[in-house]
């Protein structure tokens, strides 16, 4: 818990992480860094998630609520096609960490889920689904907002100009 709780204590002492994306546009930078923070709280609680006493749905809650918040600050900015399969290579490794093994019916060996049967399992968990609809309630924030501050403009190519005609 004290990783998970350093993650949240850098996420709140640098609050211009979003700023910092922008100004440099390193979108791989920022994405190893949420995944380092991801990987951090994950860790902290591993103890909890590897337990045989908790069920699956109480440690795909952990999950949600605890690792996937810290990883997915600031994610509406995100969302490329290159960094797209690291995001699922992070979410599978979680789930899978989580689910634990399976025990093949033909051979009767000890084995790790395939990404087939992940998804089958946890359906409703989707990382990219997710951001996208966070970057889709970001987007309606600031159609919202009023043109004085200048962000619809920038949001929709204008510039913040409007167009002469």
């Amino acid at each position: 818990m004290q990783e998970c709780e350093a993650a949240r204590r850098s996420q709140s002492t640098s609050f211009d992480r979003v700023w910092i994306l922008t100004n440099q546009n390193s979108i791989a930078e920022e994405i190893k860094s949420r995944l380092r923070s991801g990987n951090a709280c994950y860790h902290s609680v591993q103890n909890l998630l590897s337990s045989r006493l908790l069920s699956k749905n109480l440690k795909i809650k952990i999950y949600r609520t605890i690792i996937l918040p810290i990883f997915l600050y600031g994610c509406e900015t995100w969302l490329t096609l290159r960094e797209e399969r690291k995001l699922r290579v992070f979410e599978n490794m979680m789930l899978r960490r989580i689910s634990g093994p399976k025990r093949d019916e033909v051979t009767g060996e000890w084995r790790r889920l395939y990404n087939e049967e992940l998804n089958d399992l946890h359906s409703s968990l989707n990382i990219v689904r997710v951001i996208k609809s966070k970057r889709m309630t970001w987007a309606g924030h600031v159609a919202r907002m009023g043109e004085e501050r200048g962000c619809i403009g920038s949001w929709w190519g204008t510039g913040g100009k409007e167009s002469t005609g």
